[in-house]
């Protein structure tokens, strides 16, 4: 899709569509969610994970007792999304992540991500921490 048609579904549309989407699975934990929001040509750039929707459905079927992900910013520019979040009781330590998708036909066809370690606040140089929710 070029970006004249992103244009045309709205970068406003495609953000609230990934919101439903990330809500859906890493929130509400349900794999139904997975035909509904994301294409069955779905494209994975994560180098842990296969293309393809079932890995999804997999993943949200079999999320650890204690996971929990908090959304924060989400930015629409045409029709590539970004979402930070924060994933705990996926790993040792809680990971801070921007999400990417690509939206085409209504569809997430595609998918980039970021994933770093949290260091608490107290621990880091300035005192800030990596992520405020909402932020």
């Amino acid at each position: 899709m070029s970006l004249a048609g992103a244009a045309h579904a709205g970068p406003a549309k495609n953000r609230e569509l990934v919101i439903r989407a990330v809500v859906g699975l890493f929130i509400d934990h349900d794999p139904a969610v997975v035909d509904k929001y994301w294409s069955q040509k779905y494209i994975q750039h994560n180098p842990m994970f296969p293309n393809g929707r079932d890995v999804i459905k997999g993943f949200v079927s079999n999320t650890p007792p204690g996971f929990k992900y908090e959304m924060g910013a989400v930015v629409a520019d045409g029709n590539i999304v970004m979402v930070r979040g924060r994933y705990t009781g996926f790993g040792p330590k809680p990971m801070i992540a921007v999400d990417m998708f690509r939206v085409e036909k209504g569809k997430i066809i595609e998918h980039w991500d970021v994933l770093q370690e949290e260091v608490p606040a107290n621990q880091t140089k300035s005192g800030n921490p990596m992520f405020v929710p909402g932020m």
